[in-house]
């Protein structure tokens, strides 16, 4: 009997795809990516640059047991089909499971799994390809480019201000936050006023003048409008439009991650995670099935089969009457168009029949996925829109408001979308009203607000800057680096931030900003397409490159450390705030002459009596900066623990207990109780 191997990458998906296919295969997981570019070679880059930009690849040190693993069930299987992601970083992930376990190409198949149910997994094995060299060769550019800017730039910022790191992308999206940032400090605000006058059913708020708009800087200009009105108003013009509502595409990753940040709450990093596990599948009692189609795409194209169930669902739900059209991608650059829109992978699974299994983020991002979906779909909601003109003394004030005819797609899709629907009385053209009350409200032009989450991925997209799968890391890279701060849930750069910024764009102008980078994704997709040349791109980017970092090295001036006011009691100079490899010390300016650290005072932290002495136990940091809990007499006691040691004994055996984990255990006997 022939032995297939199935290799995937996440350890999740290769028992429920084992069960789809059956006793003739055995799926194994890679847990992603199995090796990186070395860090040794010139600049410590990985990339030999004389020898045509070849990466030096070398195993994940935590992969090395996973790749000795997966040779054995390769010698031992008559085919290896590499089943990874369907995207360009699983390509790439597929070419080096091949290249590292030595996979001969008559030996090797490529699938992709762009759902995880029974079907489509069948479906694929039955229609298998090769690797597709252009997509590893576009991916590994992408690596080889960033692991460039990234260790030459990053060296550079710590070497000069201390700034922790710089990237591709990450330090142009850091640049839209400190110029946003800019502009809100330049802004000055400009008073305008608003008068509207108040009726019993219906407000009309004044905007022109004899047919001409009308703008009210002052209070008294405002005050010479009002001398001007009299008590009547005419009612001049009457329009009424009928005005169709479309729904929304379904969602592609760049759209879910801006929605589900500013409908459910999630940050970025969160929405993937969740809809990771809903694409690999979840456990629904009868099976296990992934729930949502491919989750990194920037396709709206839906499945044939999706539209025909999804069609059938609309007309038994809500009557052919709500049937819609489908939407296509409109001509877009780079978008991707292998990949269906994030979809339910079957209309039957419905949000409340999937809610017991689901956790209730989940199954939140899931109704949002599958609701999205169908209503896409469905037909477009109709409204009638009024607009009426009333005059007073030549001052014309304009009142709106519209009516629901048919709701559409809002049927289903309501909960989701704010409406401000406001209804008007019946009005005729010529009748006279009387306004009960003259409001005067004075305002002030606002600055252009920060980004939040959902703005600065959909700028990102909009200007054509990295890849929807990224948008997420870029953001948590930008936190984890204190290079932003999150106020009232909008990004604000820290001052290390906007020094970092400044720097770079002081060296870098032309190579780090929306332009270049844009065009640099470009040549990244044509390399994908078999247009470009792989390594010409990286020639010609490092020969503009490195002269640039090479002379910055040479001319960015080095940011003098922070005096704390004191003095050195061995030499007498400045004492300054210097930045080490386990954080921040004080010692002295006069450095390397002068070698004094000043010993800093820490605050202990007693937990208990010693258990084995009559010392203390304290909590202690590694220099790694990892909580441990120490006697006060080390090294004559040698009491350690990683977990904290708590007052009181077992109520077994009589020794210390500990708390682990949201338990308290003993540390001797299995004694344990909820903590």
């Amino acid at each position: 009997m022939s032995k297939n191997l199935v290799i995937v990458e996440s350890p999740s998906k290769s028992k429920t795809i084992e069960k789809y296919l059956g006793d003739h295969y055995k799926v194994v997981s890679s847990k992603g990516h199995i090796r990186d570019l070395a860090t040794s070679g010139p600049l410590g880059l990985g990339v030999d640059i004389e020898d045509g930009f070849k990466p030096v690849y070398v195993a994940l040190p935590l992969k090395k047991k996973i790749i000795s693993e997966l040779k054995k069930e390769v010698k031992e299987s008559d085919m290896i089909y590499l089943a990874t992601d369907p995207d360009r970083e699983g390509e790439a992930i597929s070419w080096h499971l091949k290249d590292a376990l030595g996979i001969e190409d008559d030996k090797y198949k490529r699938v992709l799994f762009h759902e995880i149910t029974q079907d489509k997994v069948l479906e694929a094995i039955k229609h298998p390809t090769k690797i597709d060299i252009d997509l590893v060769r576009s991916q590994e550019t992408r690596r080889i480019l960033d692991r460039i800017i990234g260790f030459r730039l990053s060296k550079l910022l710590q070497s000069k201000i201390g700034a922790k790191s710089a990237g591709r992308v990450q330090s142009v999206a850091l640049k839209l936050i400190v110029d946003r940032e800019r502009e809100i400090e330049a802004f000055v605000p400009e008073e305008y006023w608003t008068i509207t006058a108040i009726f019993d059913e219906f407000e009309a708020k004044l905007f022109a003048y004899q047919g001409k708009e009308l703008k009210l800087n002052t209070q008294a200009e405002v005050e010479d409008v009002l001398k001007k009105l009299g008590h009547s108003f005419q009612l001049v013009s009457k329009e009424e439009k009928v005005k169709n509502k479309k729904s929304k595409p379904p969602f592609i990753t760049s759209t879910l991650q801006q929605e589900a940040s500013t409908r459910l709450g999630f940050p970025a990093k969160k929405t993937m995670r969740l809809a990771q596990t809903l694409y690999e599948g979840i456990d629904i009692g009868s099976e296990t099935v992934g729930l949502i189609s491919y989750m990194r795409t920037d396709s709206i194209r839906l499945s044939d089969q999706f539209v025909k169930d999804a069609n059938s669902y609309i007309a038994k739900e809500y009557g052919k009457d709500y049937l819609g059209t489908l939407k296509t991608n409109q001509k877009k650059e780079n978008v991707q168009d292998a990949h269906e829109a994030i979809r339910p992978t079957s209309v039957a699974r419905t949000p409340a029949s999937m809610k017991p299994y689901l956790t209730e983020d989940a199954y939140k991002l899931y109704k949002f996925i599958y609701t999205r979906a169908i209503a896409s779909l469905m037909k477009d909601a109709k409204v009638n829109q009024t607009t009426v003109i009333l005059d007073n003394q030549g001052y014309q004030f304009k009142a709106t408001g519209q009516v629901l005819l048919f709701d559409g797609y809002l049927k289903l899709y309501q909960d989701y979308e704010t409406s401000e629907e406001k209804l008007l009385p019946l009005l005729k053209e010529n009748e006279e009203h009387c306004a009960k009350e003259m409001k005067e409200e004075q305002h002030f032009t606002k600055p252009p607000a920060r980004y939040t989450e959902a703005k600065l991925i959909k700028e990102m997209e909009e200007l054509g800057i990295g890849r929807p799968s990224t948008y997420a890391k870029i953001i948590d890279t930008l936190k984890e680096r204190a290079y932003v701060v999150m106020e009232d849930k909008k990004f604000k750069p820290t001052e290390v931030g906007i020094e970092s910024t400044d720097k770079l764009q002081e060296f870098f102008a032309d190579l780090i900003n929306v332009d270049y980078t844009r065009t640099m994704e470009e040549d990244l997709d044509k390399i994908a397409e078999g247009n470009l040349v792989w390594n010409h791109v990286l020639k010609e980017f490092y020969d503009l490159f490195e002269p640039r970092v090479k002379q910055a090295f040479q001319d960015m001036l080095k940011k003098a450390p922070e005096e704390t006011g004191e003095l050195c009691p061995e030499c007498g100079n400045p004492l300054v705030i210097r930045k080490g490899r386990y954080g921040s010390f004080t010692a002295c300016s006069n450095y390397p002459e002068c070698k004094y650290i000043k010993k800093e005072e820490k605050e202990l932290v007693v937990v208990m009596d010693c258990p084995e002495c009559d010392g203390k136990i304290l909590e202690r940091k590694t220099r790694k900066g990892k909580t441990f809990y120490g006697c006060s007499h080390f090294p004559k006691c040698k009491f350690a623990s990683w977990d904290k040691p708590l007052p009181k004994n077992c109520p077994e055996c009589g020794h210390y207990l500990v708390e682990k984990n949201g338990k308290i255990k003993c540390s001797q006997c299995n004694y344990q109780e909820d903590a």
